[in-house]
């Protein structure tokens, strides 16, 4: 791995795993999809420019009021074109803050806008009397963008392909 890869977020496969085919590195990535987590992964809209993107999940109601009570202001995408000739998933990860008006409050995106690989970890405890009569803190919440980009790059190297951040120009 060079220097410039790590900068970057550029993973490459284990020596040995021999490249799958472009259909199922798809089948992969949409395989990540589960009920319990707060992001999903879906195929391309033309307006995208992207095979698949994944997203938290900010407009279903029952994510919504969880990210609405832990006050999040950051979303996350993740655009992803796969590159059969080369063997890698190309990635754009974008970050917009985000904003709550009205009543009831909704989410509405602000004009800040950045990409590149997401490092923002947000955790939310409470602090209160344990059984034992002494302070104990509970986690209430967690928004990690590790949680959805490593799944995604999972999926990708044991598939033996490359995972390739794109921080300058298109996808």
């Amino acid at each position: 791995m060079g220097l410039f890869d790590k900068l970057t977020g550029t993973l490459r496969p284990a020596d040995g795993v021999p490249p799958a085919a472009a259909e199922q590195v798809r089948a992969a990535l949409l395989g990540c999809n589960r009920a319990d987590v707060p992001y999903v992964i879906r195929n391309g809209a033309p307006d995208d420019s992207a095979d698949l993107v994944a997203e938290w999940r900010m407009t279903e109601p029952a994510w919504e009021n969880l990210f609405i009570q832990s006050q999040l202001t950051r979303a996350v995408r993740i655009r992803m074109r796969l590159v059969e000739e080369d063997r890698e998933v190309r990635v754009v990860e974008e970050q917009r803050e985000v904003t709550r008006v009205g009543d009831p409050p909704r989410l509405q995106i602000s004009s800040q806008y950045s990409r590149g690989q997401d490092r923002t970890v947000s955790r939310h405890w409470t602090v209160q009397r344990g059984e034992g009569g002494g302070l104990e803190a509970t986690e209430t919440f967690r928004f990690d963008g590790a949680e959805l980009r490593e799944p995604l790059q999972n999926a990708v190297l044991t598939h033996g392909w490359t995972w390739r951040s794109v921080v300058f120009g298109k996808l």
